[in-house]
């Protein structure tokens, strides 16, 4: 548009020019000329770009220097050292120079930093080829505009087009130019497109930043219940008639805190549940919280699964019982980390608790069932209440030892079993096989105490030894 418009002044000169000739019929002097251009060009231009210097601002400086020597610069050579006045053609050449003002946006032969009778002396000898404004690197510079210029500044004044012929160059360069309003509209679609582009870089830069909250969300909330927060419905407390709830914790984790700093144990703890968090990724397991050295499991819940929460539930635990012999406790590399886990079945209530930073909870019995079952177990064992067991082998995919009858707070004495393995020709497709972990049963002797029922070890608590127990029970670290 720029360039639009610097055509259009150019033109604008040049019917001053082409008025003074045909009605005016005036040949002052170059001096009376110029400054009757400078009246045009101010009055018509000025007002249409705020860039461009003033001529009223040039002429007070050229007053205050040399004036009469400054304007001989708009002056034909032919004129420069005769008191003729002026021509047509020495009109012609003027125009050329006052074209250069425009396109350079700067006084007559400014861009050599010359002095003004260098300059003139210049002009005055002739040269081959001529001494003329440099328009090369102006914004016009690449344009057809230099060859008419050229043709206006000849140092031939023979040589130089009528203002005619000049009017017809320009007008033919000018037609070439889109309009003003084509040009705007141009720009508008250019700026229209480069916003569409702005608007789907940054709607991108959106969606990826809004996937990265989701996960993070979703690793705090169950994905249904964190969809329904953010549509800002509640989340109403639901009921589970058969879920499996796994709980583990370290054993000799107080001793292991007494000898290492706070920020230790957190390092530990992280280590630890991270090697958790990606194993259970594995399993449909969902995870619903850590407190302390504890580790909380749930199948079943959020997302109803069968009957295959004990097996989901007993095949992660079996996976986290082969990864923690060979954890390595950052600080205490030689101290074995050594993991109780507690396994129960049964119906479960969950719901989300709390508006700042809500969870994700469990309510019933099944849960303090579970952290019973983990309590009263042993290190490196996996300890299941009789309802896990029946929901086992109901889907005989695991094997399973009896522990005996296990006195459990608030319960009274319940009979027991270790979770041991898995059958090996059991579904494990994707997973790697699971160990077997240490036996800690013995096999009783022939005195020991009459069965009831027929030999059934229902009512007899069986005598347990574990290499990493103390003898009055105490586990070691």
């Amino acid at each position: 548009m720029l360039l639009f418009v610097r055509m259009q002044k150019t033109l604008n000169v040049l019917r001053g020019i082409n008025y003074s000739f045909t009605n005016c019929r005036m040949h002052e002097t170059t001096v009376y000329r110029k400054q009757w251009y400078q009246r045009r060009v101010r009055d018509t231009l000025k007002e249409k770009d705020e860039m461009f210097k003033t001529y009223n601002d040039c002429e007070e400086d050229l007053i205050k220097k040399n004036k009469v020597k400054r304007d001989q610069l708009w002056r034909a050579p032919e004129f420069l050292e005769t008191s003729q006045r002026g021509s047509q053609k020495g009109d012609i050449y003027s125009f050329a120079i006052i074209c250069s003002e425009i396109l350079t946006r700067e006084d007559p032969y400014a861009m050599y930093e010359m002095e003004v009778d260098e300059v003139i002396n210049r002009l005055k000898a002739r040269e081959n080829p001529p001494f003329r404004p440099n328009i090369k690197n102006t914004i016009l510079g690449n344009m057809d505009l230099r060859d008419p210029l050229a043709l206006c500044w000849n140092d031939s004044p023979e040589l130089r087009p009528d203002v005619g012929k000049v009017k017809v160059l320009i007008r033919e360069l000018s037609s070439r130019q889109k309009s003003l309003t084509d040009r705007m509209m141009l720009m508008m679609e250019k700026y229209t497109h480069h916003l569409e582009e702005l608007v789907d870089e940054k709607t991108a830069q959106l969606q990826v930043e809004k996937m990265k909250a989701d996960k993070l969300l979703y690793r705090m909330l169950p994905m249904k219940v964190a969809e329904k927060l953010k549509r800002g419905e509640a989340v109403i407390a639901e009921w589970f008639d058969d879920v499996t709830i796994y709980f583990s914790d370290i054993v000799g984790f107080t001793n292991i805190c007494s000898v290492s700093g706070p920020l230790q144990v957190v390092d530990f703890l992280n280590d630890l549940y991270t090697c958790f968090d990606s194993v259970i990724d594995s399993y449909d397991v969902y995870k619903v919280e850590t407190i302390g050295d504890a580790y909380m499991v749930a199948s079943g819940i959020p997302n109803r699964n069968g009957t295959k929460h004990s097996s989901e539930i007993a095949d992660m635990a079996l996976t986290l019982l082969h990864h923690i012999k060979t954890f390595k406790i950052r600080h205490l590399p030689d101290t074995k980390c050594n993991l109780r886990i507690g396994l129960h079945t049964g119906p479960c209530c969950a719901g989300v608790v709390g508006l700042a930073m809500p969870r994700y909870c469990l309510f019933g019995d099944t849960v303090n069932m579970a952290s019973r079952m983990e309590s009263n177990g042993l290190p490196l064992k996996i300890h299941c209440s009789p309802e896990t067991y029946e929901a086992l082998r109901a889907r005989g995919t695991h094997t399973l030892e009896p522990r005996g009858i296990t006195d459990i707070k608030g319960k009274g004495e319940i009979f027991t079993y270790w979770v041991t393995g898995r059958v090996q020709n059991s579904s494990q497709t994707g997973r790697q096989p699971h160990p077997t972990p240490p036996s800690a049963l013995k096999t009783l002797p022939a005195s020991s105490p009459t069965m009831s029922n027929g030999g059934s070890p229902e009512n007899v608590k069986l005598q347990v030894e574990h290499p990493l127990l103390e003898p009055n029970g105490d586990p070691l670290v």
